[in-house]
Order: structure tokens, then C-alpha cells, then sequence
């Protein structure tokens, strides 16, 4: 499940909930709540793994590419050396497998490049997204903190209105 829906699912939920009369405050369903919060701790580390497995991609990718260059290496060597007669062919085969090594090298280094690319993106994305929900949860806290000491000092000045005061003698 996606982070972004769970979130869409906690915004609904709010929407939802029965206001309290006289106050900004609603009532929300608490199992509900819940619920939502324990899917969100699951589906965060899921993207973590989702990262982690990137970076494992990358990984074998290289290796991948490390090996298939090790084997076009050895095979223009072995091809070099059973064209040792000729000076001139084997100076061309040398020529061949570095020009097919840098080439390796070359396509594994773009290879990185490009998974790290992918990896820099998904984790920005990612802490985006939780600096976003950080966000909303903080802006949630303050918004419900304030409504409490507005609801408090009304509750307060009516207390202290409701009371008679002493008379003079």
C-alpha cells in the first residue's frame, strides 16, 4: 500500500468525524486512527526496503558488468594470443579489447551513475513526503494544542462571569 493513499485514507477519516458543538474539535474513530497510524509504520519501512533493494540492484548490476568485462578481456586475450603470428593482428586485437574494456568500464560507470541517479530521486522523494506528513502532523498538533486553550480561557472567563460579586458595606 502507498504512503500517499494512507494518507488520503487519515484525511478522509478526519473529514468524516462528527464535529464537537461550539468547537473547532471533532470526534474521531479511534480504532480507525489506529489502524491508519500501524499501516503507516508498516508501509514506511517498505519504501526503506524499496531503496535498500535499489542500492542491491546497483550492486549486482555492477558486478554484472565487472564480470562481462573480465570475459570480453579474457576472451580478446586468448583471441590475441592465437593470432600471435601476425604483429600487426595482434596489435589491432590489443587495440580491440581496450577500446572493449574502456567501452565496460564506460557502460558500468553510466550504469552507476544511473542506479545512483534512481536511488538519490527515491530517497528524496521518500523524505519529502515525510517531511510533508511531519508537517501536517505538527500543523495538527498546534491546531488541536490552540483550540484546547481557547476551549480553556472561554471556560475560564465564564466561570469567573458566572460568579456574584461581593457586595459593599
Amino acid at each position: 500500500m502507498d504512503i500517499l493513499h494512507l494518507v488520503d485514507r487519515l484525511e478522509e477519516l478526519f473529514n468524516e468525524s462528527r464535529a464537537v458543538p461550539f468547537t473547532r474539535n471533532v470526534v474521531v474513530d479511534e480504532d480507525k486512527m489506529l489502524d491508519l497510524i500501524d499501516q503507516m509504520r508498516v508501509v514506511i519501512p517498505d519504501e526503506v526496503k524499496k531503496a535498500q533493494q535499489l542500492l542491491s540492484q546497483r550492486d549486482r548490476i555492477m558486478a554484472q558488468a565487472q564480470e562481462e568485462a573480465n570475459r570480453i578481456v579474457q576472451l580478446a586475450r586468448e583471441k590475441a594470443e592465437q593470432m600471435v603470428d601476425r604483429e600487426t593482428t595482434v596489435k589491432n586485437a590489443q587495440n580491440r579489447a581496450n577500446q572493449i574494456l574502456a567501452q565496460a568500464r564506460e557502460d558500468a560507470a553510466l550504469t552507476r551513475r544511473d542506479a545512483d541517479d534512481y536511488v538519490i530521486d527515491s530517497l528524496q522523494n521518500l523524505e519529502n513526503e515525510l517531511v510533508r506528513l511531519s508537517s501536517q502532523v505538527r500543523n495538527g498538533i498546534r491546531k488541536l494544542e490552540e483550540d484546547r486553550l481557547r476551549a480553556s480561557t472561554v471556560a475560564t472567563a465564564n466561570k469567573s462571569e458566572a460568579q456574584p460579586e461581593p457586595k459593599a458595606e
